[in-house]
């Protein structure tokens, strides 16, 4: 390839006349805009001459280069020539129209050597034409992704076409991280005092149920039936849909204490599987290398087991204080009454209580009550109250932790709970789990500070 290469004077006679008509249609644009409107008379028709030369001028280019990569390349030993087939990829610089040979033998199958050398053997959409794919779609309906790309960038790409494509990659990140080719931007080297803070949650995701598809091929084969035209569906058996309407999908995170650097992964399957990413993501991070590592999480048993069994080397885990403050507020109104002074009141007194001395006070102080109340609705709620607190004094040892400089609050995992789900929780939207996976590893890339350099990735292997 070194030695083949396109002569810009070549280059230059093939596009002069493409370079003339551009010339042509902006001069004449310039001057039918009417004083006072020349910028928004004209950008607009400006930019679709320069678009539609862009591609002209790329696929001229690659035309030549394909010319003398074909002259200088010999004949594939051993196979036959099935003569010439047309392929259309789509780039960032618009849509090529490549002719090329195809050989085939019964060993090798179907060769085409100028597909391997433009780079074609995997897709047929560029990288460039993916990451703005993935870029649009993580934040709007795919087709509204389809119109951005027609306004903003010259890209035809039927929306579901576009949704393909996005959920392929979204596969393909999945597939990078399971194999260690996409780590982590950072290490605890890199964090702030080197230290790691690290949260885990579960996050209910809307699927679409076995019923509620049914109901759509049903539909869908009524209207082509109606409409004569034959069925799109990919040969084999259809995916099944979800045994309900809704499924925790659960995440990991890691961050250090004033969020410069984060992490995140998540993952369709149960706690089992998110264990396991707990500790493939904390050794990549070097988490047993920090000088402070600790969790904060929500109390979930499952959490608690989890970070127990995966990530041993922590030196604390902690209650989110916001979550123990709703079980404290939810035994306040069973006691005094919603909305009561009372209720605000006792609220308070319990949260300072175990803010400035801990669980054990504050159990001591729950005691006092669950004398007073023996039976009922309210020994019942302080009962359940203080079981809570029970199975989780180590964790709301808040003074010692303070002392510490520790956060006692999940908010950065709270946050990318709603933040990686924003996209699957549209009006009335409803996933195939592992589409819904898909999208969820792309905004996990995207939010770990990783986009750069996942598409450079994706790039060098093209």
């Amino acid at each position: 390839m070194e030695d083949r290469q396109v002569g810009v004077a070549e280059l230059k006679q093939a596009l002069a006349a493409d370079f003339d008509q551009l010339a042509q249609e902006v001069a004449a644009a310039m001057n039918a805009a009417k004083a006072g409107h020349i910028i928004a008379d004209t950008e607009e028709v400006v930019r679709d001459a320069h678009a539609q030369f862009r591609e002209r001028a790329y696929a001229q280019a690659i035309r030549l280069l394909q010319s003398q990569q074909e002259a200088s390349s010999p004949r594939p030993a051993g196979l036959q020539n099935k003569g010439q087939q047309q392929t259309t990829p789509l780039t960032v610089n618009g849509r090529l129209s490549v002719c090329r040979t195809v050989y085939w033998s019964a060993q090798s199958g179907t060769v085409i050597p100028t597909d391997q050398w433009l780079g074609l053997t995997e897709h047929r959409v560029s990288p460039g034409v993916r990451e703005m794919c993935c870029r649009e779609a993580l934040h709007c309906s795919f087709e509204v992704a389809s119109d951005n790309l027609q306004r903003t960038a010259q890209l035809s790409l039927a929306g579901r076409s576009l949704r393909e494509v996005v959920e392929n990659q979204g596969r393909a990140v999945l597939t990078a991280q399971q194999k260690g080719l996409l780590l982590p931007a950072f290490t605890a080297a890199d964090c702030t005092a080197q230290t790691v803070i690290t949260g885990a949650d579960g996050v209910m995701v809307p699927l679409v149920t076995e019923e509620q598809k049914q109901k759509r091929r049903q539909t869908e084969s009524a209207k082509r039936t109606e409409q004569g035209r034959p069925s799109t569906a990919p040969v084999g058996r259809p995916t099944l849909g979800s045994d309900g309407p809704y499924q925790e999908f659960k995440l990991v995170t890691f961050y250090d204490s004033d969020k410069s650097h984060c992490h995140v992964v998540a993952t369709a399957g149960d706690h089992e599987v998110l264990g396991g990413l707990m500790r493939r993501e904390a050794r990549r991070l070097h988490l047993a290398q920090a000088k402070v590592k600790y969790a904060l999480s929500d109390g979930a048993e499952w959490i608690a087991h989890q970070y127990g069994r995966q990530l041993p080397m922590l030196d604390e885990h902690i209650l989110d204080y916001r979550h123990l403050r709703d079980h404290v507020v939810e035994a306040s109104h069973v006691l005094y009454g919603e909305g009561t002074k009372q209720a605000v009141q006792w609220r308070e007194e319990m949260m300072s209580c175990v803010w400035e001395h801990g669980s054990l006070v504050l159990l001591d102080r729950l005691g006092s009550y669950l004398r007073r109340h023996r039976t009922g609705a309210k020994h019942e709620a302080l009962e359940s109250l203080r079981d809570f607190l029970v199975k989780r004094v180590a964790m709301t040892d808040y003074p010692r932790f303070r002392e510490l400089g520790y956060d006692c609050g999940s908010g950065p995992t709270e946050s990318l709970c709603g933040t990686l789900t924003a996209r699957l929780k549209g009006a009335g939207m409803r996933w195939d789990k592992s589409n819904a996976e898909a999208m969820m590893a792309l905004a996990c890339v995207c939010h770990s500070g990783l986009w750069d350099t996942y598409w450079k990735s994706e790039r060098a292997a093209a």
